[in-house]
Parts: structure tokens; sequence; C-alpha cells
């Protein structure tokens, strides 16, 4: 037999069991699309990630208090930081010739009230540059002026869903406010934007540094933002930001330093092993579509046995027998290959159109290797039953028996 009629009576075969056709072809079906919706979700939360990343700028560092690493001994444990950061701190690491802005953070909550209305707010108190490092912007009044940088000055910017909840439509520039009874003066309102980088700026309100300090009556930093000038300088400036901390620390390298770069990278490495995780939990649909490929098959070769003793009367080899099954399953798993893809790709498109936020992506390597994987379970389930008709004798396979 040729190989193009191999294939005709493949597809006459399949066309003439539509029932069996259609349940197989929507198990192949189901299982590619299971595994390109899934991978999808990984790959959209690694480009989401990215983003934010990216929206902060390509050249920031993020100090932390305390080392955080394992310290050894018999049992691994996380290390305790001997002192705290503190605003000094801060205002040494500026003077460090690649940094470009320095934002130290103190952040806690307060609760803000307004004429009988009150809520507990994330309040962060920083420098004036926190609006530059975090590409903050402002839609109504202005940021705060040098001073605050020193003084604990009694102004503050709310985000856009604080300043709607306590003043509504009403104008809030110059109101006074209190946080945790102390009064502050709104002077600005922050642009409405998602969230970053885990922290929903809508929902926080932002004082001067020293007014942070004096509202939570503590020193201590949660952590220091820096920007840096150029990118490339990210080594030599960890270099010179652990001698810092070492000479004013009493000696103790006491802080963790986390570059865009490293974060990025670990979150890529992560994401990347956890979407492949998911790929291949979900190719567990494709092995079930094997085993249903592999059963229905036994049972289309009890049926076609006269046919099998037919085509070995004519002269068909067990060779041929077993290659005219074989096209037979590759033909059905290539179509249901062909229609989960379809309906992937929509699905997905239709998705990422839905929630333009989330950058829904199907990566290439799951195309590929659903694909790959397709073919071959529907294969190696589809040689057993293949098998077993090339054996077929003819006369008794004539017979029905």
């Amino acid at each position: 037999m040729k190989l193009q009629d191999n294939w005709l009576y493949s597809w006459q075969a399949l066309v003439r069991h539509k029932l069996r056709t259609t349940l197989l072809l929507i198990a192949v079906a189901i299982g590619v699309t299971s595994v390109l919706l899934l991978t999808s979700l990984g790959e959209g939360a690694r480009l989401f990630i990215e983003r934010e990343f990216s929206a902060l700028g390509n050249e920031i560092m993020v100090v932390l208090p305390g080392k955080k690493e394992t310290t050894g001994g018999s049992v691994p444990i996380y290390g305790s930081t001997p002192r705290d950061l503190t605003i000094d701190d801060a205002i040494a690491m500026a003077k460090i010739s690649t940094v470009k802005a320095v934002a130290p953070i103190i952040a806690g909550t307060s609760l803000l009230s307004y004429q009988g209305k009150s809520r507990e707010v994330i309040t962060l108190g920083s420098s004036k540059d926190i609006f530059a490092v975090r590409k903050l912007a402002l839609s109504q009044g202005k940021q705060f002026d040098n001073n605050a940088n020193d003084l604990a000055k009694p102004v503050c910017v709310l985000g856009s869903t604080i300043k709607k909840e306590l003043f509504g439509n009403k104008a809030a520039i110059g109101e006074w406010i209190r946080f945790s009874g102390q009064r502050f003066r709104v002077i600005g309102i922050l642009q409405e934007r998602g969230e970053s980088m885990g922290l929903d700026m809508r929902q926080m309100a932002i004082i001067p540094i020293r007014s942070a300090e004096s509202l939570f009556n503590s020193p201590a930093l949660f952590r220091v933002l820096l920007e840096l000038k150029q990118s490339g300088t990210e080594q030599y400036t960890i270099e010179k930001l652990r001698q810092l901390i070492k000479k004013r620390h009493d000696g103790e390298d006491d802080i963790t330093i986390l570059t865009q770069n490293s974060l990025m990278n670990s979150f890529d490495k992560i994401l990347t092993l956890v979407t492949a995780s998911i790929g291949a939990i979900a190719a567990i649909s494709l092995v079930v579509a094997g085993f249903l490929i592999m059963n229905v098959s036994f049972v289309s070769v009890s049926r076609r046995k006269q046919e099998i003793g037919l085509l070995k009367a004519l002269g068909a080899t067990s060779n041929e027998i077993r290659q005219i099954f074989l096209t037979e399953a590759l033909l059905l798993v290539g179509l249901g290959v062909c229609i989960g893809l379809v309906i992937g790709y929509s699905l997905t498109t239709l998705a990422a159109n839905i929630w333009p936020d989330f950058p829904l992506t199907i990566p290439w390597w799951a195309t590929i290797a659903s694909i790959i994987v397709s073919l071959t379970i529907g294969l190696l389930f589809s040689w057993l039953p293949a098998s077993h008709a090339a054996k077929h004798d003819p006369v008794l396979a004539l017979r029905g028996s």
C-alpha cells in the first residue's frame, strides 16, 4: 500500500466512525487547551512582575535592615539585625557618588479621620525623592518641598481611593485631617494607578519622614530605596554601601541589598519553573487522552476484524495493517492538537482583551511542547492496539473471530 493510499484509507476510516472520532478529538483538544491556558497564566504572571519592575526604572536598589541569610550551624536560621537603619544612615547613603536619589521609608498603620469619617491606612513616611524613585505622579496639589526632608512638617499626600472615601467630590487640597490624633494638611493627591510591587498606592498616605518618625515614635527605617545615576554601577554601589554601613554600625554588615536585576532574575527563574510545572501537570490530561485513544482503538480493532482480514486477504502485510492504525491515531491527534491550539489561543486572546492589565500570553515553548507530547502520546498509546491488529490471522479475521 502506497503512503498516500495509507493516509487516504485512514482518513476515510475516521470519517466513517464519526462519534468515536469526535469524542477522541474532544479529549485531545481539551488536553492541549489545558496546557496552553495554564502555562499562559504562569507566563502572564512573569510578564506582569517584569512590567512592574520596569515601571520603577532601570537603576533601583533596595536596602533592608538586617542580614537575610542563613547563619550556618546545625539548624539554619535567619540572621537578626543588631542595629536598625536610621534616617542618618540614609542621609549618608546619599553621599555615595553613584547614588542619584534616596528615599528612606518608615511604614506603619495609623487611624486617619476627617469630619467624623475615619479608617486605618498604611502610612509611609519618606523624603521628597520617593515621588521620583517610585514614579509617583500627582493628580492634584504638589509634592513635599525640600524642608520636608529635615523637618516634621504636618503635610500629607493621599492616595486616590482614600481621598474619595474621606472627601467624595469635595476638594481635599488645603483641608486638615488627623493621623492617629495628629493634624496634617492635605497638599496633594496621588494619580490613580494600580498596584506596584505589591503595594496599592491608592490606599496609602505619604507624610514627611521626620513626621513619620514622630507619629510612630520610632527612628527605625522599614527600608531605603536608592536610585542610581546610571546602570552598570550596581556592584560598585553595593561595595560602597557595605563599607558605609560597617563604618556606621561598629563593623557590622547588617543590611540586605536587593538590586532590580537580581530581583527580576529571581522572579523570572521562579515563575518560569512554576509555569513549566503547571504545564507538566496539565499534560496529565494528554496522558488521559492517550489511554482513551488506546481503549477506543482496541474496541475499533475488535469491531474491524473482518476488514482487517479482507485487507490481509488482498495482500496487505502485518506492517501495513499496523501502519494503518498508527496513521489513524496520528491523524486523530493532529486534528485534536489543531483544534486545541485554536481554542487555546482564542480564549487567551479573549481573556487578554477582557483583562488588559494582566498580560496573558502563551509561551512559545508550551505550544511546541504540547504538539510534540500529544503526537508522542498518540503514537505510543496506539502502538499496542495497532500491533494487536497486525497479528490477526486473515482467515479467522474474515470469520470475525
